[in-house]
């Protein structure tokens, strides 16, 4: 179901355990059951699932103020406003915060997207982070060792100062990059709150082996063939 674009592998695994899908008319009782597409009827939740062979990978630049999901009932901005229609159930590979800029991939690859935000993969992704003040060499520390926030200890991240451009709302501040591989909700800006300092504004450039570059702010692009393999080969390396 994930290869047809219907969720995530993690949400199909959830509409199974819902007793929602079934096959040949009957409720999949394991989430392991075996099918074949081409002759097994599987239908959730009374609608037929085809099995859509054409994969669709988009790069967008998501500006602040966009929610990284499919749709919303408060009716506020989603990515998709950003993209023109594919024909196909595409759906965003992971998040970014509503106030976080930057690379979003999209795309009907459930195993791509398994692989890429699964926790035990680890996955590069790097942002760009203005943060208030000036944060000392052993706060920096802190955070190259991991920092303790309410969900846990954070694992080692990369950090490095940058003389990045840009505005920030406050007429003192700092440029960071950071790179980590986990993905709990709004890690980044829990972390430099747990040293001290605010972000005032965030941007994610990169993913595995894939870079944001000069896209313009709501612009989009399809990944190129070798852009998909290479990241194609960083999950599995990282499986």
């Amino acid at each position: 179901m994930a290869e047809a674009g219907i969720a995530s592998r993690r949400r199909c695994k959830e509409l199974v355990s819902a007793g929602r899908v079934q096959v040949d008319g009957q409720i999949a009782i394991s989430q392991g059951v075996q099918i074949d597409p081409e002759k097994d009827a599987i239908e959730v939740d009374g609608k037929r699932v085809l099995l859509d062979v054409e994969k669709v990978y988009i790069l967008l630049n998501k500006p602040a103020g966009y929610l990284s999901t499919t749709a919303d009932l408060r009716g506020r901005k989603t990515i998709m406003d950003l993209l023109p229609s594919t024909g196909k159930r595409i759906y965003p590979v992971g998040r970014l915060d509503k106030d976080t800029e930057g690379l979003i991939l999209i795309t009907n690859d459930g195993d791509l997207t398994y692989q890429l935000t699964h926790p035990k993969h680890h996955v590069d992704k790097v942002y760009l982070v203005w943060v208030a003040g000036e944060p000392t060499d052993e706060s920096l520390d802190r955070l190259r060792r991991g920092v303790m926030l309410e969900d846990g200890m954070t694992a080692p991240a990369v950090v490095e100062r940058q003389n990045c451009r840009g505005k920030s709302e406050t007429p003192s501040y700092s440029c960071l990059r950071i790179t980590i591989y986990e993905g709990r909700k709004r890690q980044i800006r829990r972390m430099c709150a747990a040293i001290g300092h605010k972000v005032q504004r965030l941007k994610r450039i990169q993913v595995g082996p894939i870079h944001l570059g000069d896209l313009r702010p709501g612009g989009y692009r399809h990944l190129s063939q070798a852009e998909i393999e290479a990241i194609k080969g960083e999950a599995l390396l990282d499986a």
